[in-house]
């Protein structure tokens, strides 16, 4: 283990993952097992060839739930985009370094509201491009699957990834800064990412809803697996 601190670990239940037709059931599961996050993915068609979450549905979301929000926007120039959302305390607010020419202006953005900025890095980005972000954000996501759909597999070399990402921070002084994992958060590999130095944990069709398994269930086995 190469952390310096260990935070306790947490879960960001992926909304586009949960069966619409029980929400209101699901949202409630998720809040009687103290899930940290809703995970809120908006893609635009463009940056990733996909589309989720409008605004009429993540409202309807935050009119049913009281956990705070972690939004991943997968889209393009999001600097432009901010004011379109209505983000509260303690949400977390993650932009793709990849979708932006003006990726400060964005984290600056999204602090302006009150949330917590964080920057996603895709599985073929490199760490070093944080350099001159890491004062601005709070949250930086390592994308374990290439963004836009659920379900794929664990890209190789994720693990180790997220290894000299957590070394990386201790180094610069900032280990202050969560790391979060999202692609194919199964329970053994959210074990191996939380040894690696992961934080948050995306869950999705591979853990809290897992076809096979009840919610209650699945959140229990996720968190033992980050403890």
């Amino acid at each position: 283990m190469t952390t310096k601190t260990q935070r306790p670990g947490e879960i960001s239940a992926s909304i586009m993952c949960a069966d619409i037709s029980h929400l209101v059931e699901t949202l409630q599961i998720l809040a009687d097992e103290n899930v940290e996050y809703l995970h809120i993915d908006v893609m635009d068609g463009h940056f990733v060839p996909n589309y989720a979450l409008g605004m009429d549905h993540i409202k309807k979301i935050r009119e049913l739930s009281d956990i705070p929000m972690d939004f991943h926007l997968m889209i393009t120039d999001p600097e432009e985009k901010i004011d379109w959302f209505k983000f509260g305390p303690g949400d977390v607010v993650i932009v793709h370094y990849e979708s932006t020419r003006h990726i400060i202006k964005a984290l600056e953005a999204i602090r302006a509201t009150g949330a917590k900025p964080g920057i996603a890095l895709n599985p073929g980005t490199p760490v070093f491009v944080l350099d001159e972000v890491l004062d601005f954000i709070d949250v930086i996501a390592a994308m374990t699957v290439n963004p836009g759909f659920a379900g794929q597999q664990i890209v190789p070399g994720s693990f180790d990834k997220v290894r000299r990402l957590k070394n990386y921070l201790i180094e610069k002084g900032h280990d202050d800064i969560e790391i979060e994992v999202d692609g194919n958060v199964s329970f053994e590999n959210a074990r191996l990412l939380r040894e690696a130095g992961a934080d948050i944990f995306v869950a999705g069709t591979s853990s809290v809803f897992h076809g096979s398994m009840d919610r209650h269930e699945a959140t229990k086995k996720l968190r033992e697996a980050i403890a």
